[in-house]
């Protein structure tokens, strides 16, 4: 298992969006740790190349992240929101896009995964089906699924899932939930954490996690390894946008769980368009990303923070402008991990 030939426990995270690169993987893998390209919002044929640009980069194993997809909403549910973000844009002359529903070309990068397998694919978003997992098992790569509640980690087992990723609600971005709309309280990574001992499969930790001293407590409390996001976001490898990393660097202002961006909850830094819009937000995903991608595109080339999401955890104050793997060596350090002069 992946788990066990890994020399650091320490996980980078999906960063979908913009921030995931072949660079900025290729490096933590280099460092002896494990990345995750993230496949969400590219086209089938990006993702082959950025697997191929990773692969020229590294022989180490990392691994890929793809949503699992998720039912198309109801007209009826959105509409009232997308007619007010249509308004509030065109009251300012800003692009918005049409609510639309898609599946990410879920069939397409399963297809690609098949043909060039990855040591690990991870889902967000929900347990992908029984005939997934056997063909990604029989391709030889290990199936991760993000979880958020005892539940979801049931039929995540229950599933052939060779890992959980444990997401607490300290993480930024996106929450990943099987069901958006579930009622079930969000939980913070500790308490997860130990409800989950008896889980089955493997833990990795997931939220929050900034430095070597968290990495240490969520290890102890039963992770195999800590994943980290948020704490890669200022590296130079990323592919963050200039106003996010502004935000990040100013540390001016607390976070929140949001649907006003993408119609599904996620964590981000607040700012004046969460604030207008996050009270009469809905869940519908991925429709109103589709609604307000224009928008959040537009501002970004523009520099211009107050309309974009800030996708950060908790504790994204904490965050470090440090190469990928000098930071991955400090945390491993700070965590009291050995670091051997090996390959």
């Amino acid at each position: 298992m992946v788990l066990d030939e890994l020399q650091l426990p320490i996980v980078l995270a999906p960063l979908a969006g913009g921030p995931s690169t072949p660079a900025l993987v290729a490096a933590v893998c280099e460092a002896r740790a494990l990345g995750f390209l993230a496949s969400g919002y590219l086209a089938p044929a990006q993702l082959e190349e950025q697997l191929q640009e990773l692969r020229s980069r590294t022989s180490r194993p990392f691994g890929v992240n793809v949503f699992t997809p998720a039912h198309a909403s109801d007209p009826a549910v959105y509409t009232p929101y997308a007619d007010e973000i249509r308004r509030w844009a065109g009251e300012r002359g800003l692009p918005v896009g049409q609510p639309a529903f898609d599946d990410d070309g879920f069939a397409e990068k399963l297809e690609l995964l098949g043909r060039h397998p990855t040591a690990v694919v991870s889902f967000t978003f929900g347990m992908p089906d029984s005939d997934t997992v056997g063909r990604l098992h029989d391709a030889g790569s290990e199936v991760w699924v993000t979880v958020t509640t005892p539940s979801e980690a049931a039929v995540a087992a229950a599933g052939g899932a060779d890992a959980l990723v444990v997401q607490g609600s300290e993480a930024g971005g996106h929450r990943g939930s099987f069901d958006d709309g579930d009622a079930e309280p969000a939980r913070s990574l500790l308490p997860l954490l130990q409800l989950l001992a008896d889980a089955g499969p493997p833990l990795v930790a997931a939220g929050g996690l900034m430095s070597g001293s968290a990495i240490a407590a969520a290890l102890t409390a039963g992770a195999r390894a800590g994943q980290l996001g948020t704490a890669f976001l200022l590296c130079p490898e990323a592919g963050t946008a200039a106003p996010h990393r502004d935000a990040l660097r100013e540390a001016a202002a607390p976070t929140r769980m949001t649907r006003a961006f993408t119609g599904r909850a996620a964590r981000g830094i607040v700012n004046p368009f969460m604030d207008e819009h996050d009270g009469r937000a809905v869940s519908a995903y991925p429709e109103i990303h589709h609604l307000t991608a224009p928008l959040r595109r537009d501002a970004r080339a523009r520099g211009d923070g107050s309309m974009i999401n800030l996708w950060a955890g908790e504790a994204y104050p904490l965050a470090r402008e440090l190469p990928a793997a000098e930071l991955v060596r400090a945390l491993a350090v700070e965590a009291g991990i050995e670091l051997s002069g090996g390959p």
